[in-house]
């Protein structure tokens, strides 16, 4: 902690001046200050409105330690908005937990007839789609544009021109309202997907967040630290989804369809290899087994499913065979990470994360650990702005503010602890993503 007396103002609701190191809402919590503040800070709090009780614990020759509770705490309203690939969504969240709104509009009919996600297409529908999105979450939330705290959007990864138009919009919004703007790392988001209907999460906890741009296991021993255990060298899940898909004439998005033929299939079927590293890394890798596939087409003659005709027996089996594969390298992975770690919680998020095997595997890899499994809805596994809103709420709190000049981050990676990337070039370790 940082005893200098150095401010911040939270929220515009907030008419207290804290130090910069206190994270509200505080309930109750040991807070080191310098002496000279401790009666100004209560003075302050009791101004305005709010009830405190302070009691000091250590006093020392230039700084006290007190308990502070305090009572009647305002609510954050935060705006999130996300718009890193092809769904543009708007979201109004009260303190990081209660969705007040979400809206999202979604471009599948726009790119399915291209198999996949055309940048140039997604940036204009985003462009088109970006201002009734918003303005629908404020009137469902029944809040007016001055009533919010603060605005949280996706600053990355993703596709730059889809993330400028969202991004633009937000900085846009908070000039003009006069209120703090925070960039919001989307992998992070997933993370923070499963906050509203599950019980809080007890640290350290492991992330798995799998999607059709990010495959990565996290650990997380506190709020906001994050280490990378495990991450594709290649293919993303979900993007090996929807390529073994097209591959087999099944249409786009690939997950879902592969998941409905495989619960009619015979996961023995085919024999994949789990893809493992020659390194012996734990890292994933999904083009191997994509390959795999195509080479079991081509070798058996297997005919694409035609349009308006329905999967033959061997398509079923294979997407099966193909699923299964994906599901026993992702949690088998995760598992035997967490027995050398020991996580508290395990959080499995991002699109990939509706897939009914995934999630049975890793409830099950979550029984034999002895630790409770999170997911988010199937409404907030994939891309959703109330995600960003709840990462931006701790962003917030925390006082964290993004000046106007935020620019999208591509490239941006969600990792704060025990950083590798030095060792992994003089190894020669070389990852896609």
């Amino acid at each position: 902690m940082n005893p200098s007396g150095r401010e911040r103002r939270l929220s515009p609701r907030f008419g207290v001046r804290v130090p910069c190191f206190i994270s509200l809402p505080l309930e109750e919590e040991s807070i080191l200050f310098p002496r000279a503040r401790l009666d100004a800070y209560t003075r302050d709090v009791s101004e305005s409105g709010l009830g405190i009780a302070v009691s000091s614990i250590y006093i020392g020759y230039d700084c006290i330690v007190a308990r502070l509770k305090l009572s009647g705490m305002m609510h954050m309203l935060v705006l999130g908005i996300e718009s890193s690939c092809d769904e543009t969504a708007a979201a109004i969240v009260r303190d990081g937990r209660e969705i007040l709104s979400s809206v999202i509009s979604s471009q599948i009919e726009t790119h399915k007839l291209f198999g996949g996600v055309v940048p140039e297409l997604a940036s204009r529908e985003h462009l088109d789609k970006i201002v009734p999105v918003v303005e629908e979450a404020f009137t469902r939330a029944g809040v007016a544009l001055e009533e919010i705290d603060g605005i949280a959007v996706t600053q990355g990864p993703g596709l730059v021109g889809s993330l400028l138009v969202g991004i633009s919009y937000a900085k846009a919004m908070a000039y003009a309202l006069d209120k703090p703007l925070v960039g919001v790392n989307h992998i992070e988001g997933h993370v923070y997907s499963v906050v509203f209907e599950n019980p809080p999460i007890v640290y350290p906890a492991f992330a798995l967040v799998v999607s059709g741009g990010h495959t990565n296991l996290f650990l997380i021993p506190a709020p906001g630290k994050y280490k990378v255990l495990a991450r594709t060298r290649d293919d993303a899940a979900g993007e090996a989804f929807d390529k073994v898909a097209k591959m087999l004439g099944l249409g786009y998005p690939g997950g879902p369809i592969i998941e409905r033929l495989a619960r009619e299939g015979d996961p023995r079927a085919v024999r994949f290899s789990v893809p493992r590293m020659g390194d012996g890394r734990p890292d994933f890798s999904f083009s191997g087994l994509k390959t795999a596939v195509s080479k079991h087409v081509r070798e058996t003659g297997l005919q694409a499913v035609a349009t308006g005709e329905e999967p033959s027996r061997a398509v079923r089996d294979l997407a099966a065979s193909f699923q299964d594969v994906v599901v026993r390298s992702l949690v088998g992975t995760t598992e035997r990470l967490a027995q050398e770690h020991r996580p508290r919680t395990l959080i499995v998020a991002g699109g990939v994360a509706c897939n009914g095997a995934l999630r049975e595997a890793s409830s099950e890899a979550g029984g034999r650990l002895g630790i409770p499994v999170y997911f988010p809805s199937r409404h907030l596994s994939t891309d959703n702005a109330a995600m960003i809103a709840a990462a931006g709420t701790v962003k917030l709190q925390a006082g964290e503010r993004a000046g106007l000049d935020l620019n999208a981050d591509v490239s941006l990676r969600l990792q704060n602890l025990d950083v590798e990337d030095d060792a992994l070039r003089r190894s020669k370790v070389r990852y896609r993503l």
